[in-house]
């Protein structure tokens, strides 16, 4: 079926057909489910040897790559932790391959220095920060670290004076979240149960177990999880005081949250009486309780219980086993934004607690500051632009501070520092200075109906913020596991834009821009709305002028890259070029292979005769026609990725080589010693440019011929919101917005929330505590 001009590596096909529920389910190429085998190892090596002779005729590659690594080449810093007279934040300067731990004595003139820099410890660069906490007193740091790729971490402890290593390392653990105990002698946290226990199924069966410092790991108690299912996800939390334990408990990556919470005061610490909070309820929920409460004092709690967009209530803890009947409403559900976010600060000079909210409005990021008592709202905290925020942290246990971050298309992530008593945010004193403005791109959000009519929004950048000309777009999305399309600062993105193209996000159902219920309606059964919705998305990009049949090309990763496997198998004379990355293809049998059986909550269970029908209608592998003319084709695996295994990859490889007319290459790149997202930032850099290099080459699109130049500016004084960043804008119908940098613009339609991280990769967790008044961070669950 392919053309004369290019010879693939041979895969075998088998005649392999299940009936499963009375369908026939074709499997062609289940061989290449080994990676190990014979076989597999050589079409492996095959196909990187294609890949990397069809590479090397991308003439304009090292200009991508140029492009994109000086518009990555900006510092990064992360919200800080206050603990015990020290502050503790991540660094990432330009030219770093890996964030680093700073540390520094309170109050802004002290010297600050590295406590922890994972280069240090591999300089190969493979071995990366998953996970840290620092101690309540701040004398030791717990941190966690894993190598190529698999997020299988080891948990050590270290003295914060000294740097000595003095504890660890604990094995089996996986970004688990650490819950201090005062005086730095235990902690609870998330260990995995021995995988002799149960063979091929070592990455579930957690369990919460309390460790003490210095001891054998094997003599841990485990305290939550016996009993449970294998694929739950816990997290833990201590307060500041000691007194309150929360345990949170997930059913793989479902939304629904069991959740309980133990007086450490009232029993021994190795068994604690955890009482529940919520248990068998369908609605994410997460507990903020601060150092001092008492069984009659008040806590909080952050749900989409009987509120689909999010609200806040308030309980006491001796009667939280009431249920709703004992809440009482302090931040209501609003109709028009969804809740993202929640700090609870209570300091001494305040009248009463003050919660910190964050949402997004048509997925734009508002903070607004709510008194807890009296449940009324205070103030609407200025941000610098029209953007996401994210990152939030507490300052001093029992204090009046926060931090969050401040991002979008065109802005480096800004840290900012709030402060109840005067209900400002100005910028953190020790953030990461400002880059020079990148330029070239100016942001709208566009609102158009998908095919059932549910009105769906998109952010498009391009050079000029209108459609003057058709010019090569590129159309990402995610649409899944409520998860927002956030406007953050991605170098891919703008290295495109100021090549002259056109970069559109869309945000989808089955991610979080419009709540639980826009989530809902993309998942499951309603998987093809997801779908549905991209296609619309792109014919929006058409029919506005913004770019031309024959110029369009997508890109996805993870979830995402189901949702171009999708669009490519669905409307493959619609796309000029796909990159699908780290992806789910074959959704039959996804729940055999990596973290997928965490994901039937999502996706729903080809167990389930009910929905394997939907699973197999739209599961992009089983969806290959021969002699169709599918577009040229990237696909990026990884091949230390324990989530998403690059078997997907491998076998829609071999049954599109196998099946397509069209003209376009079909390639594989697999890469060795990374994972499903960390990596060095100088393989992050490649990946991206390659990733660009191979769609320009698609749809006609040259690199800029000048590579950005980037001095190093002085921090922009807290006031002058509008002197960094200049030159792109946001439009938004009916009102001007900013960008960080300050310029306005006035628009057609509509904007998103919580970045991840600049370059693309998840940043270290610091498995923040639900009780102690910041915003939670689960153990991971995997996407």
């Amino acid at each position: 079926m392919i053309p004369q001009t290019r010879r693939y590596p041979h895969a075998e096909r088998q005649d392999v057909v299940e009936e499963a529920h009375g369908l026939r389910v074709p499997d062609p190429y289940r061989r290449l489910e080994d990676a190990e085998s014979p076989a597999t190892l050589r079409w492996s090596a095959e196909q990187q040897t294609l890949y990397e002779a069809e590479r090397a005729s991308w003439a304009d590659l090292e200009r991508w790559k140029a492009e994109v690594a000086a518009i990555d080449a900006v510092d990064r810093a992360r919200s800080p932790e206050v603990r015990g007279g020290r502050v503790f934040w991540l660094r990432q300067d330009a030219g770093q391959e890996h964030p680093v731990v700073m540390v520094a004595e309170a109050g802004a003139d002290s010297t600050e220095r590295v406590l922890l820099d994972p280069s240090a410890l591999d300089p190969s660069g493979r071995t990366v920060l998953d996970a840290w906490e620092p101690s309540v007193e701040g004398d030791l740091l717990a941190f966690q670290v894993s190598r190529n790729g698999t997020e299988d971490s080891l948990l050590r402890v270290l003295d914060v004076a000294t740097g000595r290593i003095v504890d660890g390392p604990v094995d089996r653990v996986r970004r688990s979240s650490i819950g201090w105990l005062p005086g730095g002698e235990a902690f609870y946290y998330v260990r995995n149960l021995d995988p002799l226990l149960h063979p091929g199924e070592g990455r579930y069966h957690r369990r919460v177990c309390l460790h003490r410092v210095g001891a054998d790991p094997g003599t841990d108690a485990l305290v939550f999880g016996e009993g449970r299912d294998k694929t739950q996800f816990y997290s833990v939390s201590v307060t500041a005081d000691g007194r309150w334990l929360g345990v949170t408990a997930t059913l793989g990556t479902g939304r629904g949250t069991d959740l309980y919470l133990a007086d450490l005061w009232a029993g021994p610490l190795e068994r604690p009486e955890l009482r529940p909070v919520q248990e068998g309820m369908d609605a994410a929920t997460r507990l903020y309780a601060v150092p001092g409460t008492g069984p009659r004092d008040l806590v909080w709690l952050r749900t989409d219980r009987d509120a689909a967009r999010g609200r806040v209530v308030a309980c006491r803890p001796a009667e939280l086993r009431l249920g709703p009947a004992a809440w009482r409403e302090v931040i209501p559900e609003r109709p028009d934004a969804v809740l993202t976010h929640l700090v609870v600060l209570s300091g001494p000079e305040l009248k009463h607690p003050l919660g910190l909210a964050a949402w997004t409005r048509d997925t734009v990021a508002e903070v607004t500051v709510h008194d807890l008592v009296e449940g009324r709202r205070i103030a609407t905290v200025p941000l610098p632009g029209t953007g996401a925020v994210g990152d939030f942290s507490a300052g001093p246990p029992g204090g009046h501070e926060a931090y969050f971050a401040y991002t979008d298309f065109v802005t480096p992530p800004r840290v900012l520092r709030f402060d109840a008593r005067t209900g400002r945010a100005s910028r953190w004193e020790r953030d990461a200075p400002d880059a020079q403005g990148v330029g070239g791109a100016v942001t709208r959000q566009v609102a158009f109906p998908s095919r059932d009519g549910t009105t769906v929004r998109m952010f498009v950048i391009s050079p000029t913020g209108r459609p003057d000309v058709a010019r090569p777009a590129l159309l990402t999305g995610y649409g899944g596991f409520g998860r927002t399309m956030s406007p953050r600062y991605r170098a891919q993105v703008l290295a495109w834009v100021r090549a002259g193209g056109v970069f559109a996000w869309a945000g989808l159902r089955g991610g979080g821009e419009e709540g639980e219920a826009w989530h809902r309606a993309g998942s499951g059964r309603n998987k093809q709305n997801t779908f549905d919705d991209f296609a619309a998305a792109g014919d929006r990009l058409i029919a506005e002028g913004w770019t031309e049949p024959g110029r369009l090309a997508i890109m996805g990763g993870s979830n995402g890259g189901l949702l171009v496997g999708a669009a490519l198998t669905q409307q493959p004379g619609k796309y000029a070029a796909v990159v699908c990355v780290a992806p789910l293809l074959d959704m039959v049998r996804y729940e055999l292979s990596g973290l997928g059986p965490s994901w039937t909550p999502e996706y729903g269970s080809a167990r389930d005769p009910a929905l394997l029908p939907t699973l197999l209608g739209y599961s992009p592998y089983h969806r290959v026609t021969p002699g169709t003319a599918y577009p040229a084709v990237l696909l990026v695996a990884a091949d230390g990725d324990t989530r998403t295994d690059p078997l997907h990859a491998r076998k829609m490889c071999a049954a599109l080589q196998h099946a397509s007319s069209g003209t376009g290459p079909v390639l594989l790149r697999l890469e060795r010693g990374v994972g499903h997202g960390d990596r060095s930032a100088s393989r992050a850099v490649a990946l991206q440019a390659e990733c660009l290099a191979f769609l320009a080459g698609q749809v006609g699109l040259p690199p800029r011929d000048v590579p950005l130049r980037r001095p190093r500016d002085p921090p922009v004084p807290a006031a002058d919101w509008g002197a960094a960043g200049a030159g792109a804008g946001t439009a938004v119908p009916g009102r001007t917005v900013r960008d960080g940098g300050g310029r306005s613009a006035r628009g057609s339609a509509q904007p998103e929330v919580s970045p991840r991280s600049a370059r693309g990769y998840r940043a270290p967790s610091r498995a923040r505590t639900s009780v102690s008044g910041a915003a939670v961070r689960t153990a991971p669950r995997a996407r």
